[in-house]
């Protein structure tokens, strides 16, 4: 965690590494606070003739004067950061200026930077950054939501914590090659036949799959697969709309696993009527024995809520990518940063625990490997499109 308040002896270094002229980032290093405390707390506390005209320079860092070349010369407003008149600029704030809560102005001020990093530039969830300053923040999450209500988090607002995503229906030319009801692919197979399956194996691992889609117009689409039992969802780049690109990433996952282990995690696979997925025999067997090692079962028609725990999972993509945006210029290490991050957030179903670890904790680090898993740390976290651009 950063420092949330500066100390004299702070001020004090600020002050000699400004006269040393070392850049706003390794002061924010040395002193272990964000770059935007630093660069506040000299703009707001440095002192100036104020009758003489300003000097453009000096509205960007460093803010002061010390080290210009003109310095001498220069008949506009000179710029100085003095340490003590800063302390004392603190001091008088602290006793006198109250802004309607319980938080001392550097605490406002490095919270709000905090929330700024965490919720507007790398998107993570609340309960997420909940979970993670439990210790540390000093209010309640239904205290922080009422503050940046109230505006005393200036870099927060309420329409950045109201995400919701709706879905809309997908477009019927998107999906006019769908399996019909009547179709033999589905016999033994429908979402009768899944619960039947189901009650004679309680224990069966279930996973999940589906597409998510970009613009109607683009190529590639993600497929995913989402593990019932920990929530860890696996993301594949595929062409849109072909059960060929289907059969070939679980070709490479039976490849990869061996037949037994591909057996265990892919007992049961749901999916819906996608036209991507019409084949299912071709993930069902091993051509080569002619062994069925796993079972793919279909959702009724307009019933995404039967596989809603994949539906809810793809929220995570849209903080990432919004509706609108194509998916065809993304790269294959862009799906693997995002399945990542997505797999790290902590969740409050799961006791707070991520899926990735609930994963790795089943099966074991070197499965984990072979999906291109890792663990990322909780306060490196980022849903959002920045990500991408690594």
């Amino acid at each position: 965690m950063k420092k949330v308040r500066l100390t004299i002896e702070d001020r004090i270094l600020i002050e000699e590494l400004l006269r040393q002229n070392y850049k706003l980032k390794d002061i924010a290093r040395v002193i272990e606070v964000y770059p935007s405390t630093i660069s506040r707390e000299v703009k707001s506390k440095r002192k100036g003739n104020i009758k003489l005209e300003e000097c453009n320079k000096t509205n960007r860092y460093p803010f002061v004067c010390y080290n210009c070349p003109k310095k001498v010369s220069c008949k506009k407003r000179k710029y100085y950061y003095n340490y003590r008149e800063a302390q004392k600029d603190y001091e008088n704030k602290l006793k006198y200026s109250r802004i309607g809560i319980d938080m001392s102005i550097d605490e406002v001020e490095y919270w709000n930077d905090y929330f700024k990093d965490k919720i507007k530039d790398k998107n993570q969830p609340i309960l997420h950054i909940f979970k993670n300053i439990e210790n540390e923040f000093p209010k309640s999450i239904q205290t922080f939501y009422k503050y940046v209500h109230k505006g005393y988090f200036p870099s927060i607002n309420d329409e950045m914590l109201a995400r919701s995503f709706s879905y809309k229906p997908r477009n019927k030319k998107e999906t006019v090659k769908t399996i019909t009801k009547d179709n033999v692919i589905k016999k033994g197979r429908r979402m009768t036949d899944f619960e039947e399956y189901i009650n004679k194996n309680p224990d069966a691992n279930i996973v999940e799959m589906d597409t998510v889609i970009g613009k109607f117009e683009d190529v590639k689409c993600i497929m995913t697969l989402y593990f019932r039992n920990s929530k860890l969802m696996l993301m594949f780049f595929i062409k849109k709309y072909k059960p060929s690109e289907v059969t070939k990433v679980f070709n490479s996952l039976r490849k990869s696993l061996g037949d037994d282990l591909y057996k265990e995690l892919f007992e049961v696979i749901l999916t819906d009527n996608g036209w991507e997925f019409s084949k299912p025999e071709d993930i069902e067997f091993n051509y080569e024995t002619g062994e069925k090692l796993i079972n793919v079962f279909y959702t009724e028609p307009y019933s995404s809520w039967q596989k809603g725990g994949i539906e809810r999972n793809h929220e995570f993509i849209r903080y990432i990518i919004p509706k609108g945006i194509s998916f065809d210029n993304l790269t294959k290490k862009n799906i693997i940063d995002m399945m990542n991050n997505i797999n790290n957030v902590q969740r409050s179903s799961l006791d707070y625990q991520t899926p990735y670890q609930l994963f790795t904790k089943k099966y074991g680090k070197d499965i984990s490997t072979k999906f291109h898993l890792k663990e990322i740390k909780k306060d490196e976290i980022n849903l959002s499109y920045k990500l991408l651009n690594r």
